[in-house]
């Protein structure tokens, strides 16, 4: 039966290839809408990664906080659970960072007899605790202690990056929904003529006592199938948007093999849904 069903299927791709093909097209078009955002969301959380793994929280100590008030402080927060080290940087060490990393600075303190930079306690926090959330709360606690002056973690841009992530995660979600209820549409259409132009056969199949099952198998089939192929040209399309963009505009980084395997069998299963939920609509008109 899954011979027959399988070349029922193929013949489906001789006798209505327009349909087919135009089917395939608007899968592939939904798919890599999804891709292409994919492709966005993927580097752009890469970048967010990058980003985290540099994320530190500064905390200014006053200048008359007390060296053991500082060693208490900096051992009470190396505790914290969202804490991956404590670095305590004195005003000295600030000074000569300074001076290497800022070459201004020497031209506009040079002259200055004394030291203007506060010492520090540089925090760094341990991997997935570096959200803004996460590192908002750290903060909020090592404000809290007398020894801290002020703490800045840069939460303007930390904010600014995760609101993209978060927009481009949505953005994906909507196309991609909307040019797959399009594809579906199409897909239920192409079925739907291929049910009436076999209207005859079928009706005899059902009159030989063929369950619904095995007339729709060869349908579903053909909706699979469809599903590969505008799958696959979607993973087409997503390369060569990647290679060209890669090349002209900045180096971007190729999706992780399971987001791409998963991409296929979401376009083969949407594929095959699209075409069962037609089958057992149109069927009953047969």
């Amino acid at each position: 039966m899954m011979s027959y069903a399988l070349r029922e299927a193929f013949n489906a791709f001789r006798r209505s290839p327009l349909l087919i093909g135009l089917s395939a097209m608007m899968i592939a078009i939904s798919l890599f809408v999804v891709g292409l955002f994919g492709l966005a969301a993927y580097n752009i959380r890469l970048v967010i990664e990058d980003v985290e793994a540099r994320v530190e929280i500064v905390a200014y100590l006053r200048d008359d906080a007390s060296p053991a008030d500082i060693r208490l402080a900096e051992t009470d927060i190396r505790a914290f659970p969202e804490v991956r080290d404590v670095r305590h940087v004195t005003r000295e060490q600030a000074l000569i960072i300074a001076r290497q990393e800022l070459p201004e600075f020497a031209a506009l303190f040079g002259d200055l007899e004394g030291n203007p930079l506060p010492a520090s306690l540089e925090i760094a926090l341990r991997p997935h605790q570096q959200g803004p959330a996460a590192v908002a709360a750290v903060a909020e606690r090592v404000r809290m202690y007398p020894v801290v002056e002020d703490v800045t973690y840069g939460q303007e841009w930390l904010d600014t990056v995760y609101l993209l992530r978060r927009v481009a995660a949505v953005a994906t979600a909507v196309l991609g929904s909307a040019f797959a209820a399009v594809a579906a549409l199409i897909i239920a259409s192409a079925i739907r003529l291929a049910i009436f132009a076999r209207r005859d056969e079928i009706s005899i199949m059902q009159l030989v006592g063929a369950t619904d099952g095995f007339i729709r198998r060869p349908f579903v089939l053909e909706g699979m199938l469809t599903g590969i192929l505008g799958a696959l040209l979607a993973l087409l399309l997503t390369w060569g948007a990647f290679r060209v963009l890669s090349r002209s505009v900045f180096d971007l980084q190729w999706l992780p093999p399971h987001w791409v395997f998963a991409g296929v069998i979401a376009g083969t299963l949407f594929g095959a849904a699209a075409s069962m939920l037609a089958v057992r609509r149109h069927l009953r008109d047969v």
